[in-house]
């Protein structure tokens, strides 16, 4: 009798269980309930022709309460010299397309976060966290160094932890007066500092339109100013650079805003 009804309860038991994983498994389960980026509302996007092209259109977005909603015009944007690759960000690893690697002057795809803002300037408008620049400020783009991937103060980390690093961040003093560093901010590929992966990925402004970059993404100073104003640390914003073909083989997945697959030449 015992056994019995011991028998019929896990019976009763073993149906439940199989009623609630069929209905998982009939869920659709979206991006925007499971990716770390769901509750980000602020998203500024770039679009690439393909993998190898150096230039592209910069987007922003809003998410609210119906998806993402356009908070702008388009806006051409600079690369990275050799185009673009997979980088180490937000989103799960993808197949297909080259991989970012130090020194291959390709700007990471994927997802990420935007970090701290930063300028030359002692404040800017923005709601950001800003770095003001001094001269002894580098980040550190040299594989395997205890900084690796990180903006650093020489004056407190001392100047062996920066030595061999070719990103001094106050390029106005140390490269003849360049002003790309002038505004930017920080676009965080490659968090954990793994090593060879990749490193001090910025936006920041342009020489000229036709002038690529060594990984970064460049834009006007306008453009910049209108962006650091707009973004809103509550509101997690991320940064989204792919190419056409993929930003549509991902967007349903991703849950992300609908965009023309035409005008991504500037």
């Amino acid at each position: 009798m015992v056994f019995r009804r011991y028998s019929r309860s896990c019976a009763v038991c073993l149906l439940l269980a199989l009623a609630t994983l069929a209905g998982c498994a009939g869920r659709d389960l979206k991006a925007s309930e499971t990716s770390p980026w769901q509750s980000s509302r602020q998203l500024v996007l770039v679009t690439i022709a393909d993998w190898n092209t150096d230039h592209g259109m910069l987007r922003t977005y809003t998410r609210g309460a119906h998806g993402w909603v356009a908070a702008g015009v388009a806006a051409p944007v600079t690369i990275g010299k050799t185009g673009a690759g997979w980088g180490l960000g937000l989103n799960a690893p993808q197949t297909g397309g080259p991989v970012k690697r130090e020194g291959d002057n390709r700007s990471p795809a994927g997802v990420f976060r935007i970090g701290d803002t930063f300028g030359y300037a002692s404040h800017v408008d923005t709601a950001m966290p800003y770095l003001a620049l001094n001269a002894t400020e580098y980040c550190v783009d040299v594989s395997g160094a205890a900084h690796y991937n990180r903006i650093v103060d020489a004056n407190v980390v001392g100047a062996d932890a920066v030595k061999g690093s070719t990103e001094p961040m106050r390029r106005d003093l140390h490269v003849n007066g360049d002003q790309r560093y002038r505004m930017g901010f920080v676009i965080e590929q490659n968090p954990q500092a793994k090593p060879l992966a990749g490193s001090c990925i910025f936006a920041h402004l342009w020489a000229s339109p036709t002038d690529s970059t060594a990984g970064c993404t460049a834009m006007t100073p306008p453009v910049m100013q209108s962006l650091l104003a707009w973004l809103r640390p509550e509101d997690q914003p991320i940064f989204i650079l792919l190419p056409q073909h993929e930003y549509e083989r991902l967007r349903a997945d991703w849950q992300l805003p609908a965009i023309a697959a035409t005008g991504d030449t500037p």
